[in-house]
C-alpha cells in the first residue's frame, strides 16, 4: 500500500480538512474537561455521565439521519463499552490534577504504547529504529513524572495512562468494525449505566451548575460524538501510518488551548518530555507501520 492509495477516494484538501477538525476535537476533549472541572463547575462523575449520554445521542441521531433507522440492538458490544467507560471515567478524575497539554501527552503517549505492546505480543519483531524510539518515548515519560516541583500528580499520571490504555485496547477491538458510526453509537449507549453506577456511588460529591453541563455536552455531543464521525471520514483519505502519527498533534493542541484559554504556563519538563514522547512513538510508529503498508 502506497501513501497516495486511499487519497484516490476523496481529495487530499478534503482530508487534510477533515483530520484537522478531528485532532482539534481531540484536543477539545482535553480543555473542555479542564476547564469544567479545573473551576469546579461540575464534579468528574457527572461530566462523564453527560459526556457519554450526549455522545450516545448524538451517534444515535447521526446513525439514524444516515439510515433513516436507529440502530439495532445488536450494534456495539459490552466488552468494547465497558473499556470506553474505564477510558471515560480514568480520563476525568484524572484531570482533577493535571494540566490540559501534560494530560493529553501522557494519554496519547500511553495509547500509542498499548497499540506497540499489543503488536509485539502477537508476535511483530520491532526494528532498531523501534526500539531505540520506544527507549526515548520511556526516557520522555520518566523525565516527566520525576519527583520535582513541576512533576504531574501521580495518582492524575495514573488514571490518565490507564485511560490512554483503555482507548488503545478500544481503539484496537474497533479496528475489525465493519460500520463504525453505529457500532460506536452502540458502544456509548452500553456505557452509559455503567457510568451511572459511578455518579450513584459518588452521590455526595454531585454538583453541576449550567456552565458545567454545557462543558459536558460540548464534550459528549461535539468533541467525541461528532469528532469521532469526522474521524471516520477522514480515515478514508490516510494511511495507517500517516492516521497513527497525525494523532501526536494533539498534545501540542492541547497544550496551546490550556495556555489560551486555561491560563496554563508550559515548563521546561512539559517541553523536553512532549519531544522525546512525541518523537520516540512518532519513530517507532512510522517504522512499524510503514513496514506494515508496504
Amino acid at each position: 500500500m502506497t501513501d497516495e492509495g486511499p487519497t484516490g477516494r476523496q481529495s487530499i484538501r478534503v482530508t487534510a480538512a477533515l483530520t484537522a477538525l478531528t485532532l482539534v476535537a481531540f484536543a477539545g476533549n482535553s480543555v473542555l474537561c479542564r476547564l469544567a472541572l479545573g473551576d469546579s463547575t461540575i464534579d468528574a462523575a457527572a461530566f462523564t455521565t453527560i459526556r457519554l449520554l450526549t455522545g450516545a445521542l448524538t451517534l444515535l441521531a447521526l446513525a439514524g439521519a444516515r439510515d433513516r433507522r436507529l440502530p439495532r440492538r445488536q450494534h456495539g458490544n459490552w466488552v468494547s463499552a465497558f473499556v470506553l467507560f474505564a477510558y471515560a471515567v480514568a480520563f476525568s478524575y484524572a484531570y482533577l490534577s493535571l494540566g490540559a497539554g501534560t494530560g493529553a501527552l501522557i494519554l496519547f503517549g500511553a495509547v500509542q504504547a498499548t497499540m506497540i505492546a499489543v503488536g509485539l505480543h502477537a508476535g511483530e519483531r520491532p526494528s532498531r529504529v523501534e526500539w531505540a524510539g520506544l527507549l526515548v518515548a520511556l526516557a520522555g515519560v520518566i523525565w516527566l513524572v520525576l519527583p520535582g516541583l513541576t512533576a504531574p500528580s501521580p495518582a492524575g499520571t495514573g488514571l490518565m495512562a490507564l485511560a490512554g490504555v483503555a482507548w488503545g485496547v478500544y481503539s484496537l477491538r474497533g479496528r475489525r468494525t465493519r460500520d463504525p458510526l453505529p457500532e460506536t453509537a452502540g458502544n456509548f449507549l452500553r456505557s452509559v449505566p455503567m457510568v451511572a453506577v459511578v455518579a450513584l456511588l459518588a452521590a455526595d460529591e454531585i454538583h453541576l451548575t449550567g456552565r458545567g453541563f454545557v462543558l459536558a455536552t460540548a464534550s459528549g455531543a461535539l468533541a467525541s460524538g461528532v469528532g469521532y464521525v469526522i474521524w471516520y471520514a477522514a480515515l478514508r483519505g490516510l494511511t495507517a501510518t500517516r492516521a497513527a502519527i497525525v494523532q501526536l498533534a494533539v498534545p501540542v493542541l492541547a497544550a496551546s488551548g490550556g495556555v489560551a484559554f486555561l491560563a496554563e504556563t508550559i515548563t521546561t519538563r512539559l517541553v523536553v518530555a512532549a519531544v522525546l514522547i512525541l518523537g520516540g512513538v512518532g519513530a517507532a510508529s512510522a517504522s512499524r507501520r510503514s513496514a506494515a503498508d508496504r
